[in-house]
């Protein structure tokens, strides 16, 4: 199932006895969790209801046994156990012994007091072992993947008005364009605005101008816009900005790097009939991530940006040899690209 199909369940009080998640998008799985405490455990009683482990360190026999135990001064419990090598790929230690079997059997029998969480935060689980597919078979596993863009923007969108504020998608644009798509620093920035908004108030445009910083990801998302746009006199002033702020010139040119070869392969993945969801999985990229790099990329042309990663290979090169002073170096870099364009 997927994550907004297994909020609506427990809501609803249908709760599993086992939970297999999984996915890149740390914040929403979080916030399934602790929903699922809420609807199972007092907050008073969380310290007894609540058991952790991890799979790096604890033998499967240890989580069943536990699984198994009735619970404490409490009526039921939940079992967290963080998962890299049961349902997903990753290497077993060879400290740790797993018996599968065990959690097998446990599947088609478990405790009626227990619910056994799997967190596995891998893009994908290990659909060859048996584990995922009978976690499967038993509608267990939750898929916790990055929200598509306008589903980001709808969700900022909700959480100033679940505390009483509103705000437009204009606003939440530029709030994304700030931040970048990372919930946790969106969620942190979006409660700041509505509390300077004030109840009722309003999240403005020029509130999030003036009171969430551009992360350094989300200047060079700019600098780039600027160097298409031929704005070049706004790039250098930016490149300054961010040298005032004690960035490295190495650091940013390695972001740029990264910036324009996303933009060539998105070029080349859009000609060959990739959509924006499989370039995302491909690239290793948010949604959001890829519409923004996908506009960039249409300003340039293929050549140009192979071009242009040509010359920050020489640059790196000069740079970390002492051939070429590293601010200054990047600096002409960016004014010659301004002044050659994006054809």
């Amino acid at each position: 199932m997927d994550a907004k199909q297994a909020f609506r369940a427990i809501k609803q009080g249908n709760v599993s006895p086992i939970y297999v998640c999984y996915g890149t998008e740390s914040y929403i799985m979080n916030e399934f969790i602790e929903r699922l405490m809420e609807q199972l455990v007092e907050p008073e009683h969380r310290e007894m209801a609540v058991v952790r482990f991890d799979t790096a360190e604890t033998p499967l026999d240890v989580i069943i046994e536990e699984a198994e135990t009735l619970p404490f001064l409490v009526p039921s419990k939940i079992i967290m156990v963080r998962d890299s090598v049961l349902f997903a790929a990753g290497k077993e230690s060879n400290k740790v012994e797993h018996r599968p079997e065990k959690l097998l059997a446990y599947m088609g029998q478990p405790s009626e007091t227990t619910v056994l969480v799997f967190v596995v935060p891998h893009e994908k689980l290990d659909e060859r072992k048996k584990l995922v597919k009978t976690a499967k078979g038993n509608d267990s596993v939750i898929s916790f993947s990055p929200l598509q863009s306008e589903e980001l923007l709808q969700w900022l969108l909700k959480r100033a008005s679940n505390q009483g504020r509103s705000m437009d998608k204009q606003t939440a644009e530029e709030l994304l364009r700030r931040v970048g798509t990372d919930m946790h620093a969106l969620a942190a920035e979006t409660d700041k605005l509505c509390l300077h908004a004030g109840t009722g108030g309003s999240v403005t445009l020029e509130s999030v101008r003036s009171l969430v910083p551009m992360a350094t990801e989300q200047n060079v998302f700019k600098l780039t816009e600027e160097l298409a746009a031929l704005r070049t006199a706004e790039a250098i002033t930016l490149y300054y900005d961010l040298l005032k702020q004690r960035e490295e010139p190495i650091k940013l040119m390695a972001l740029l790097v990264r910036q324009f070869r996303n933009m060539l392969y998105v070029k080349e993945l859009g000609s060959q009939g990739y959509s924006p969801q499989q370039m995302a999985s491909q690239l290793g990229l948010h949604p959001y991530a890829v519409k923004i790099t996908g506009e960039q990329a249409r300003k340039f042309s293929q050549e140009r940006l192979a071009s242009m990663l040509s010359e920050l290979a020489d640059l790196d090169y000069a740079m970390k040899t002492g051939r070429v002073e590293k601010s200054l170096g990047l600096e002409l870099f960016l004014l010659r690209t301004g002044s050659q364009g994006a054809s």
